[in-house]
C-alpha cells in the first residue's frame, strides 16, 4: 500500500482529480446568536481561513464569489504548510485559541482528539444552522463532525470513498473477471489460477516490517468496510473485536497464498507500482489521480470497481477518510467566518470549482449532478472514474472514530500486523493483546 497520505498528495501534487474526467495526464464557544439571524448579519471585517497546498489554492477560487455576494466581509487564505498547520492549531487551542485563524482545515485524524483534548476550542455550528445541512453529505460523514453534545463543530469538504484499482491486462490473462468476485474470499480462491498466468505479479505491496512506520492502510480498510476501527462511536477500543480479527485474517490468508509483496522503506510500494509488479490498489478516491500521475506508462491497463466484501454480502462501500472546515471557538468573526465555511461547502458551484482547482473530492452529495463525473478517462480505459466515486460516496459508509488516541491504537495495531508477517502471529490472539494494551494505555474500556 502507498505510505502518501491525502495530505501528502495536496502538498505534492497541483493538478487535481478532475483532469481525469479532461482526459489529460494531470490534468463550546460557539456564537450565542441563532442561524435565523445569519442573514441580516452586519458584521464586516476579514476573515482568515487556515488551509494548505493545493486546497488553499481551491478555497481562495471561491473568495471572489463570496465576497461578491457578502458585502463587507473579506476572506484571507493562508497557506500554512503541511505538517506545519497540525502544530499551529494544536499550539493555539492549547493557548485557548491565541493566534488562530477564524477558519480552520482539518483532517478527519485531528479533528476527534481536538474536540476532546480542547473543549471550547472549535466553534458550535449547530447554532448558526449547520444542521439543516446533517442529510447533504455523504452518508456517515455527520458523526465525525458532531462532538458528545449532539452538536456540529464541523462541515465535512472532502471525502475519500475506498475503491479497488485492479490492472484489466494481468486479470485478464488469467481468465479472472475482478467485478465478479464478491468477497476478498473470492480473490484468494483464485490465486493459483492468477499467479500460473502471471509469474512475479502480486496483488498488492504492504511494507510487512513496518519500517520506518506502519503500513496499516490495507487492514484498516478492510475494517471500515464491515463498519469497524480501532474505536467505536462511544470511544471504546474495539480493536480485538471480531471484524478487526478478519481483517487481520484476511491479510494473512492473502499473504499466505502468495498474494502479498514486501514493499519495505517509504518507497517500497512506489517501487513495486512503477515495474508493474502489483495487480491491484485497495485505494480511495485522491489515488486516482495519483496513480495516473505517477505511473503514466500504465495507461489504458487500469481499471475501478467497488471492493470487494470482507464477508459474504457485506458491504462493499468505505468512507476510508475525509477533510472537514471548523471556525475557531475564539474567533471574535465567528458569524462571518461560518458563513464562509456554508457558503464554500453547501453549494454544488463552490465544491465542484474548488475540485477543478485543488483536486479535493467533494463530500457534498448535489455536486455529483455535473456532467463532469461521467466523462470517460483515457488512462482507465475511458471509464468514468469519477461516476464509479460518486456513488460510492452516495452509498456512503459507517463513520469512523479515530479518538483523541489513534497514534497509541495506529502503533499497537503496526506491531500487531508485523507479527502476523513475520512471526506466524495469530490475528485473533495479537489484536487481542494490542486491544488490552491500548487500554492500559488510555484508560478506555474494550467494547
Amino acid at each position: 500500500m502507498s505510505h502518501l497520505s491525502r495530505r501528502e498528495l495536496l502538498r505534492a501534487s497541483g493538478a487535481g482529480l478532475l483532469a481525469l474526467a479532461a482526459g489529460g495526464a494531470l490534468a463550546a464557544c460557539g456564537d450565542s446568536g441563532s442561524a435565523g439571524a445569519a442573514g441580516g448579519d452586519a458584521e464586516t471585517g476579514t476573515v482568515t481561513v487556515w488551509s494548505w497546498a493545493t486546497a488553499a489554492a481551491a478555497l481562495r477560487g471561491v473568495v471572489p464569489a463570496f465576497e461578491r455576494d457578502n458585502p463587507g466581509i473579506k476572506v484571507d487564505v493562508q497557506d500554512i504548510g503541511n505538517p506545519a498547520i497540525w502544530d499551529k492549531i494544536t499550539v493555539g487551542l492549547a493557548a485557548g485559541g491565541q493566534g488562530l485563524g477564524d477558519v480552520l482545515h482539518i483532517g478527519c485524524d485531528y479533528l476527534p482528539g481536538y474536540l476532546d483534548k480542547f473543549p471550547g476550542g472549535l466553534a458550535d455550528l449547530s447554532s448558526f444552522g449547520a444542521d439543516a445541512h446533517k442529510d447533504d453529505f455523504a452518508k456517515g460523514l455527520w458523526p465525525v463532525v458532531t462532538g458528545k453534545d449532539g452538536h456540529a463543530y464541523a462541515l465535512p469538504w472532502e471525502v475519500n470513498p475506498l475503491g479497488f484499482f485492479y490492472r484489466e491486462d494481468y486479470f485478464g490473462k488469467a481468465g479472472i473477471d475482478p467485478t465478479a468476485l464478491a468477497t476478498w474470499d473470492d480473490l484468494i480462491a483464485v490465486a493459483e489460477k492468477f499467479k500460473a498466468a502471471n509469474p512475479g505479479i502480486s496483488l498488492i505491496g504492504i511494507n510487512k516490517a513496518a519500517n520506518p512506520d506502519p503500513d496499516l492502510d490495507f487492514v484498516q480498510s478492510l475494517m471500515q468496510l464491515q463498519g469497524a476501527f480501532y474505536f467505536d462511536l462511544q470511544g471504546r477500543i474495539t480493536l480485538g473485536t471480531p471484524e478487526a480479527v478478519r481483517a487481520m485474517d484476511v491479510l494473512k490468508r492473502l499473504d499466505g497464498a502468495g498474494l502479498v509483496a514486501d514493499a519495505p522503506g517509504e518507497q517500497g510500494w512506489a517501487t513495486l507500482m512503477k515495474a508493474g509488479k502489483l495487480a491491484v490498489a485497495p485505494m480511495p478516491a485522491w489515488a486516482a489521480h495519483y496513480l495516473e500521475a505517477k505511473f503514466g506508462d500504465q495507461s489504458g491497463h487500469w481499471r475501478l470497481a467497488k471492493p470487494p466484501a470482507v464477508t459474504a454480502g457485506g458491504k462493499r462501500t468505505a468512507l476510508v477518510n475525509s477533510t472537514h472546515l471548523a471556525v475557531a471557538g475564539s474567533s471574535p468573526r465567528r458569524r462571518a467566518a461560518w458563513k464562509f465555511v456554508e457558503y464554500a461547502l453547501t453549494r454544488p458551484a463552490s465544491v465542484n470549482s474548488m475540485f477543478t482547482a485543488g483536486g479535493v473530492f467533494p463530500a457534498l452529495t448535489a455536486a455529483y449532478t455535473d456532467p463532469m463525473y461521467g466523462a470517460p478517462s483515457a488512462y482507465y480505459g475511458g471509464q468514468p472514474v469519477l461516476r464509479t466515486f460518486a456513488d460510492l460516496a452516495v452509498d456512503g459508509g459507517d463513520p469512523t472514530n479515530y479518538s483523541g488516541d489513534y497514534a497509541r491504537a495506529l502503533k499497537l495495531a503496526g506491531d500487531a500486523q508485523t507479527k502476523v508477517f513475520l512471526k506466524g502471529g495469530d490475528p485473533a490472539a495479537v489484536l487481542q493483546d494490542a486491544a488490552k494494551q491500548l487500554a492500559q494505555q488510555t484508560g478506555r474500556s474494550i467494547a
